[in-house]
């Protein structure tokens, strides 16, 4: 499928493929009755139809945010890479996908998704691409799944603020980041520091799922 092809709908989800070479938005179906609703907002059967590859998911984790907290751009230096499967379990943020993917066809690109408790829309990235995203409510709890485990000397940054990337991080309160995202460089510095993951590596790590 290419970028421009309409989305894939099943009885189970509707995935659509992003801005981003080989990221996902995936829309589950939702089933309300008189108790409130249920979702399924991963399954394997789908993601594995989209991509034509598993996910082996290595690890779980989840963020807590107050409203204006941007958290990213974050990426895990290639090798050893890491994929990540991410939706909003509680309040709504606006989620980023950038490709920091030297090489890739779709370099510098970016697009956003909207995660919320009406639509229960998920993201994939794939291993290389940055992510990050913007609470919009207060409590926003972010949910990952990812392909590999947390090791903090392979955790990366961009600034999400970089103006030649222009994300729409355009809030009526000042954005909150952490000393870590204040500090990350632009697009341009990460790569004259050579810090950016490479496209074939990290088309590579995902080829040996």
């Amino acid at each position: 499928m290419t970028l421009n092809e309409s989305p894939v709908t099943t009885t189970a989800a509707e995935v659509r493929r992003l801005a981003v070479e080989g990221a996902l938005e995936l829309t589950p179906r939702v089933f309300p009755d008189d108790r409130g609703l249920f979702v399924a907002t991963y399954q394997s059967s789908i993601f594995t139809a989209a991509t034509g590859r598993p996910l082996p998911l290595v690890q779980a984790s989840h963020s807590v945010s107050r409203r204006g907290v941007v958290r990213g751009i974050h990426f895990t230096t290639t090798p050893p890479g890491t994929a990540k499967y991410v939706y909003c379990t509680s309040g709504r943020a606006l989620d980023l996908v950038v490709d920091l993917r030297v090489g890739s066809p779709t370099f510098g690109r970016w697009d956003s998704v909207l995660l919320d408790q009406t639509h229960f829309r998920s993201t994939y990235l794939p291993v290389g691409v940055g992510h990050a995203f913007v609470a919009l409510e207060d409590r926003t709890v972010m949910s990952y799944l990812m392909t590999n485990g947390y090791v903090p000397e392979h955790e990366q940054a961009v600034s999400p603020l970089d103006p030649a990337l222009g994300l729409p991080i355009d809030l009526e309160v000042e954005p909150i980041l952490s000393e870590r995202d204040t500090a990350a460089p632009t697009l341009t510095e990460a790569l004259e520091l050579g810090l950016l993951p490479d496209y074939l590596a990290s088309v590579a790590v995902e080829e040996t799922w």
